[in-house]
């Protein structure tokens, strides 16, 4: 139990530059103590005392703002960074070493039955804002941008932004340059790309019915 909370501990300081010991992590990390909460919170779920369940999750979504399902499924590693106003479901899945920013909704559509929530893969990254809802599967090494509405299934070693999300990048092949695993912002935006080019198509058309015009 003490290795795998050491490992825990280790993992989120590698991934947050502004964590400075094991201790600060520990005792003042709001998404440490959330999946803490979890962790028990599950245990009495899969025995079947839910209500127990339920108000460990509730009186945690009141200490630390972020909205745990004692139902879901988490794997090792998961670090909730910020994290106020996270919500993840209760039939999400999240694989080992995920990592969420603050605003994450990992929920359903309310179309679904049964499944309705996301499965993610392995080492994938939500950034802030971030919408996944539906019963799918986010590969491993996925990220998803930040304020990103993602619908449907994202593979493995992608990249997805946008509103609904696209993938812009998967396997090393980039759209664009972006040299931080954790950068949230420097991807492309499909819509604004496309935005861009209808801008340039009308500014042709003006500038031919002006000359038109002129003749």
């Amino acid at each position: 139990m003490f290795d795998r909370l050491k490992e825990e501990l280790d993992s989120i300081l590698e991934r947050d530059p502004a964590a400075r010991s094991r201790a600060e992590v520990y005792f003042l990390y709001s998404g440490f103590r959330a999946v803490r909460a979890y962790r028990k919170a599950n245990w009495f779920y899969r025995h079947n005392m839910k209500f127990i369940a339920r108000w460990i999750s509730q009186r945690a979504r009141h200490k630390t703002g972020i909205e745990i399902h004692p139902g879901a499924t988490i794997g090792k590693g998961l670090f909730i960074d910020h994290g106020m106003g996270v919500v993840i479901g209760e039939t999400a899945e999240i694989g080992d070493y995920c990592t969420l920013y603050q605003g994450v909704t990992l929920g359903g559509t309310g179309k679904d039955h049964g499944k309705r929530h996301p499965t993610l893969g392995n080492h994938v990254l939500i950034g802030a804002g971030a919408k996944v809802l539906g019963p799918f599967t986010v590969g491993d090494h996925a990220r998803v941008a930040a304020g990103a509405v993602v619908l449907s299934a994202i593979p493995a070693n992608a990249t997805a932004v946008g509103v609904p999300a696209r993938v812009v990048r998967v396997n090393g092949e980039k759209v664009n340059h972006c040299s931080d695993n954790l950068d949230q912002i420097h991807v492309a935006d499909p819509v604004a790309q496309e935005l861009c080019r209808m801008r340039a198509r009308l500014k042709k058309m003006e500038q031919q019915l002006s000359k038109n015009t002129e003749e």
